[in-house]
């Protein structure tokens, strides 16, 4: 099993960058998805985290620098700006609101590309603990329950939040289902049918990362009529 591919929100005004960005990220090995906006923006991050966003500055109604101070209220996805603006000052204010990094157009698309894989592999990786942490064991796959970390071997495999929140929320009734509902719910989500939409997305995402096969899932199951069980071994 090999870990899921880093997935991308592209948040830009312009429909022709945007479609060239999406496909160059996604022909180097990126899941993507796109927004053309920061109103856009919002509704997808409502229901979706990501491992990284990179996004226009200037954009009708909300800019970037806005929208990464706000996304940086509640979350510490790494953030890559895009602008016309080059200067000095911007870029610092650019980096005061919270981006990883800031990037001028025009620009190579193979610079972005470095860029965007320098930022990820910045992101930290915590050590094992030296006690003896309380580990579920889903096959190869080992979750630290106290430490909120999952292992492969002497790999870590990164968790978005709402995917730490996730197995959190299952490893506390291991081998009981959750209603999808309860998922909305612990999750902080209001309860309409986009949220449990939304749910089953991050489930599916979380499947790719702990399932040998995850069309036929052995660990994260689903319970007909009940929700989601986590069965570990």
């Amino acid at each position: 099993m090999s870990e899921i591919d880093p997935h991308l929100l592209i948040v830009d005004d312009d429909e022709r960058i945007r479609e060239l960005l999406k496909k160059f990220l996604m022909r180097n090995g990126f899941l993507v998805t796109s927004a053309r906006d920061a109103a856009h923006a919002r509704r997808i991050l409502s229901g979706l985290d990501f491992d990284m966003i990179v996004m226009d500055v200037m954009m009708p109604g909300e800019d970037g620098m806005s929208l990464t101070r706000a996304i940086r209220e509640t979350s510490m996805t790494p953030i890559l700006l895009l602008t016309a603006k080059g200067e000095t000052e911007d870029r610092i204010q650019g980096l005061e609101a919270g981006a990883d990094d800031y990037l001028p157009k025009p620009f190579e698309p193979k610079e972005l590309l470095l860029r965007i894989n320098a930022i990820l592999r910045r992101m930290p990786e915590v050590k094992e603990a030296d006690t003896v942490p309380k580990v579920l064991h889903l096959g190869a796959i080992r979750y630290d329950i106290d430490r909120g970390e999952m292992w492969q071997g002497e790999d870590i495999v990164r968790l978005t939040a709402t995917e730490n929140q996730l197995m959190k929320i299952f490893a506390a009734t291991p081998g009981e289902p959750v209603s999808r509902n309860k998922l909305v719910e612990d999750l902080g989500r209001d309860r309409d049918q986009a949220q449990e939409r939304a749910v089953d997305v991050q489930i599916t995402r979380l499947r790719r990362k702990i399932e040998a096969d995850p069309k036929q899932p052995r660990y994260l199951q689903t319970v007909r009529g009940a929700g989601y069980m986590l069965a570990p071994d």
